[in-house]
């Protein structure tokens, strides 16, 4: 269809336009493996598939591997197709996506968030200018791009449970955000948004503690309009006891994870990453109604062909 063919078009100049920044901001292009024996973010939602014998996974992110390569070039990014096992059937969920991750040291959360806002600013700014006839096709207000520009609000996970809980949801600390509560946090809201300081157990095992020992160093992107989270990023753990500790409550095999702590044994330094779902800032930037229509092919619950 002709929305579909400008859609792929929109996609490929947002990724010139990101691999641009990246390329003007010193970070290397590295090509992580998708086959792996690590279930990084939780068992339940990988691919288990046997490979020769042995228990294998279809990579749900290539962090880790962007972890080991940070000691040898500072700054690295990836674009890697991930796989998620979830059995979710919502606008916003593919069970293969393509899966734009960074990771950068001397680092902290904060500088983090500088980079993922600059980096959003760049494509949003940029694409109205490079592919103006496919936006205007699609819909889309060029205007409401242009204003899209650093800082980002920032938003502790508290706050944001006061906010909700004020607006009348039924909501407490501890309880993950729906799509109903992301469309009431950006309400009114003209550029994304973070959410930050998400408590312990909401988040992964990898995610430095914070100082209050009860929440974390990381930041959701929220999209404005309702669209979501685009972006999930954190300060990483140097702490080998506490990660240990909170695998052990996902039940998740230590030894698995041995070459990941390695890193930490061995000389590590502060650094910060982040993950961004290709298809759902395109969903964002087209105004599309559905993930789906992001991709030529997508995968889902109930859709592995053609």
């Amino acid at each position: 269809s002709r929305k579909l063919t400008e859609v792929m078009k929109l996609k490929a100049k947002v990724l010139r336009l990101i691999r641009q920044w990246f390329d003007e901001n010193d970070f290397y292009e590295v090509t992580p493996s998708v086959i792996t024996t690590n279930a990084a973010e939780g068992g339940a939602t990988a691919f288990e598939f046997d490979y020769f014998g042995q228990k294998a996974y279809l990579s749900q992110t290539a962090q880790m591997y962007l972890e080991a390569l940070i000691f040898s070039l500072e700054r690295v990014w990836s674009l890697t197709p991930s796989f998620r096992a979830e059995k979710s059937r919502t606008r916003k969920h593919l069970t293969e996506y393509w899966h734009l991750e960074a990771e950068e040291a001397w680092v902290d959360n904060e500088g983090n968030m500088k980079i993922q806002e600059e980096l959003i600013s760049h494509v949003c700014q940029n694409v109205v200018k490079i592919a103006r006839s496919e936006l205007e096709f699609l819909g889309r207000d060029i205007e409401s791009l242009k204003q899209i520009e650093p800082p980002f609000k920032r938003i502790k996970y508290k706050d944001a449970i006061k906010k909700l809980q004020e607006k009348g949801f039924d909501i407490k600390w501890g309880d993950d955000f729906g799509a109903p509560h992301e469309r009431a946090l950006v309400e009114g809201e003209e550029k994304p948004i973070f959410i930050t300081h998400f408590p312990v157990e909401a988040k992964a095992f990898y995610m430095k503690i914070a100082p209050d020992g009860k929440t974390v160093e990381c930041a959701d992107m929220l999209a404005p309009e309702g669209y979501g989270e685009l972006i999930g990023g954190s300060e990483r753990s140097e702490d080998i006891d506490s990660m240990i500790a909170r695998l052990r409550q996902q039940g998740a095999k230590i030894e698995n994870y041995e070459w990941y702590f390695d890193l930490r044994r061995y000389g590590s330094v502060p650094h910060s990453g982040f993950g961004l779902g290709l298809e759902r800032l395109i969903m964002w930037l087209a105004k599309l109604d559905h993930i789906r229509d992001a991709t030529p092919f997508p995968r889902m619950l109930r859709r592995a062909y053609p």
